[in-house]
């Protein structure tokens, strides 16, 4: 049976540099879609949609990552990454404090994955660019709020420990045998 894994965690924890090492590996990846989509709605004059329409686009975030996890059952493949979940969608918005249907908690409920990796804020490796806008204290609040969805939803949340890029990759792959 096809074990699902998410990388999660706030703004620059390294879970793409993660989900990069393990393809590099060899490993199925599903890559993080939040940029594909901002980048999207700035082709269409919109510079940073989620601000300015924070609902259109965690709808366009969620349908993708629902995509994903559909598309990964389909996949000839033991053990797929995530870089994110169907859950940080509604994570997300509880951080911003903006009403969301029930039907994302629903979905969360409904795709469910096996493993949960969080990363912590790691403030030597924090940077921002055009995509990413938080401040360093922002991303700790978004770290609890992924975690306190994560756990609400029942799942046993592991925190990815600092260290090389190596060195994360292997402590994940330990801990899903």
């Amino acid at each position: 049976m096809q074990k699902k894994i998410v990388l999660t965690g706030g703004p620059s924890t390294g879970k793409t540099t993660i989900i990069e090492e393990l393809m590099a590996r060899d490993f199925m990846c599903m890559t993080e879609i939040s940029r594909e989509v901002t980048l999207n709605a700035r082709k269409k004059g919109i510079e940073q949609l989620f601000l300015t329409k924070p609902l259109l686009f965690s709808e366009l975030l969620l349908e993708g990552r629902i995509n994903q996890f559909i598309e990964a059952e389909k996949i000839n493949s033991d053990i797929i990454f995530f870089d994110r979940g169907i859950p940080d969608v509604h994570a997300y918005m509880n951080y911003i404090s903006i009403d969301y249907p029930k039907t994302y908690v629903q979905k969360s409920n409904l795709y469910k994955y096996d493993y949960i990796f969080l990363m912590p804020p790691w403030e030597d490796i924090y940077i921002t660019d055009n995509e990413r806008y938080e401040n360093f204290e922002q991303a700790l609040a978004i770290h609890n709020h992924l975690e306190r969805t994560y756990k609400k939803l029942n799942y046993n949340v592991i925190e990815v420990p600092f260290g090389t890029v190596s060195e994360r990759a292997d402590f994940i792959l330990q801990n899903i045998k």
